[in-house]
């Protein structure tokens, strides 16, 4: 029996972060690690690329406020095992990533707070990424259960692996 919600779609604007390897201090710095619930980390996400752009990050453009989809580049999430970075993620809004690939440990975390992220090609990646910076407010649809990405302008083949994707199409991704 399922304690959870099933996840079969995340749908919503989206928001790029451009870099390979971005790794899970620089989604939520480690001083943040300290806070006893994830409740306040959303506002910290990318806090201190945040702060060295000046106000030019995508996570501070409000052309990009309420985006519901990440779309990433290659090893997102890398680095330490921290549960507080898809916490960060998740608590800034985000349901969903599409990204190029995933740090496993980062992936692992993320699946267990519902936090679907799917891995598509790096050109499927770059025209996401190009569509959203262009057309802000684009309508994203992550649909876990057709393992693709829709867009007005087209479709994208996405893919997860077998046992999460079954976890959230019924409902059992909380191991809790």
């Amino acid at each position: 029996m399922s304690n959870s919600p099933v996840i079969a779609r995340v749908i919503g604007s989206g928001v790029a972060v451009h870099g390979n390897d971005i790794d899970t201090d620089r989604i939520i710095p480690a001083r943040y690690l300290r806070e006893i619930t994830f409740e306040t980390l959303g506002p910290h996400a990318f806090e201190d690329d945040r702060r060295a752009l000046n106000g030019s990050h995508p996570m501070d453009d409000p052309r990009f406020a309420g985006a519901a989809v990440l779309v990433v580049n290659r090893n997102f999430g890398s680095g330490s095992s921290r549960e507080h970075a898809p916490q960060a993620l998740y608590r800034r809004g985000i349901r969903a990533l599409v990204g190029e690939s995933f740090a496993e440990i980062f992936f692992g975390n993320c699946v267990a707070i519902g936090l679907p992220c799917v891995a598509m090609s790096r050109e499927h990646v770059d025209s996401l990424q190009t569509l959203v910076e262009q057309d802000h407010g684009a309508e994203l649809t992550v649909d876990i259960e057709a393992q693709q990405v829709r867009t007005a302008d087209g479709i994208y083949p996405a893919n997860m692996p077998a046992g999460p994707r079954n976890s959230f199409l019924t409902g059992q991704w909380d191991a809790l």
